[in-house]
């Protein structure tokens, strides 16, 4: 396992160490010990989810303000453009995003901890997404900041207009949203 230091400290990329040949491959995506030795972090997910999503179906972006949640992202079929923003005011990154695209194929693995709005858009025909997290998921704290908002400046490599759901589209942006101090 291979741990990459991203420009925002605390994302980390993951790349698993894979094991193949003409039968297929094997790797693990999650060693409690490793990630641990790897990050400094002993972290206890509580909550496996899985979603399935076509061609320019953007998600986010994503946090609970109450009961924030971690996330540990990887894709298991098609490609998407992941996007982790820091919303900890505290942090000399406050605001900064970090775009990563995780895909079946280079089976990276991206670290997004407590603090930060989470989103990402399909890049291939379907893709298949697939993150552990460290608290449960409880709607009434979730929030949403806009995928669009220009203090942002978010390239999402997108050459439409994305499909996204009612409930981001009432999404704000980050000078007006509720963020962590």
């Amino acid at each position: 396992m291979n741990v990459i230091r991203t420009p925002i400290p605390d994302l980390l990329i993951i790349e698993p160490k894979v094991y193949g040949d003409e039968r297929g491959f094997f790797f693990e995506s999650f060693n409690r010990r490793k990630f641990a030795e790897l990050t400094g972090r002993d972290i206890d997910f509580v909550q496996d989810n899985h979603s399935r999503s076509a061609k320019n179906v953007l998600r986010g972006l994503h946090y609970q303000i109450q009961h924030p949640q971690g996330k540990l992202v990887r894709v298991t079929q098609g490609a998407v453009l992941d996007v982790a923003v820091d919303i900890r005011k505290s942090s000399p990154t406050f605001g900064k995003h970090f775009a990563l695209e995780l895909s079946a194929d280079n089976k990276r693995i991206l670290w997004i901890p407590e603090g930060f709005a989470h989103g990402f858009v399909v890049l291939s025909d379907t893709a298949e997404f697939l993150y552990k997290t460290t608290d449960y998921w409880f709607p009434e704290h979730e929030r949403c900041i806009r995928w669009d908002d220009p203090a942002l400046g978010i390239d999402w490599k997108m050459q439409t207009t994305p499909n996204i759901s009612a409930k981001d589209k009432q999404g704000k942006n980050l000078v007006n949203a509720e963020v962590f101090l």
